[in-house]
């Protein structure tokens, strides 16, 4: 029997890609294909699903990662490949604490899809070693710190820094010292262009902790 596949990606030439996969091989059959990640683990609970391929920030603000969580919690047996084009580092982090199977960028790939699925879904779990490089101003993403991006993140979400020291346990001070570091290396003009470009690039997206 083959492979019940769900894919749940918010971009329509994305998962005609996914689907287009799922045709290749005599190992899947598509199960459904649907634009937010809102619903997917009613789907999961509607059938039978065995691998679920899902991107990570949709249109509609639903969020791919807290989605693979709750079919995580209820459907342990089910896999799942979390894809996405932004390189925000903290999607790694969260998608290996919350027990994802297998991780894929969509422009940077080391192995092609349908061989991830395949290893996948064969028990192996398949991660990138790190995002792919991004660039922020004059700045690549891997000059920042971890704290750096942190505090960014916040930003992108529009936190005050009194806002942002609570939120990770810093000081008003230390804070005010990493917006300023990250404005002089990235060569931002204020705050407000930072944490735009930021967003922009996909290095800091806002929600993803």
């Amino acid at each position: 029997m083959p492979y019940k596949v769900l894919i749940v990606d918010d971009q329509i030439i994305s998962r005609q890609l996914f689907e287009s996969f799922v045709a290749a091989s005599d190992k899947y059959e598509l199960a459904a294909s649907v634009e937010t990640a809102k619903y997917a683990d009613a789907y999961c609970a509607r059938g039978k699903v065995d691998l679920v391929i899902m991107d990570v920030v949709m249109n509609d603000g639903s969020n791919g990662l807290d989605t693979a969580a709750r079919i995580k919690a209820s459907y342990p047996k089910t896999k799942i490949i979390v894809v996405t084009s932004m390189p925000d580092a903290a999607f790694l982090k969260r998608a290996r604490e919350i027990g994802v199977d297998s991780f894929w960028y969509k422009e940077v790939q080391e192995a092609p899809m349908l061989e991830v699925m395949d290893r996948t879904m064969a028990g192996e779990n398949i991660f990138p070693d790190s995002p792919p490089v991004a660039s922020i101003g004059m700045a690549k993403s891997t000059e920042f710190t971890e704290r750096e991006l942190d505090v960014l993140r916040r930003l992108a979400e529009g936190l005050t820094d009194k806002e942002i020291a609570d939120a990770l346990h810093l000081s008003v001070t230390t804070v005010r010292y990493h917006v300023n570091n990250l404005i002089s290396k990235t060569g931002s003009s204020s705050r407000t262009e930072l944490a735009v470009n930021a967003v922009r690039s996909g290095i800091a997206i806002p929600g993803i902790k």
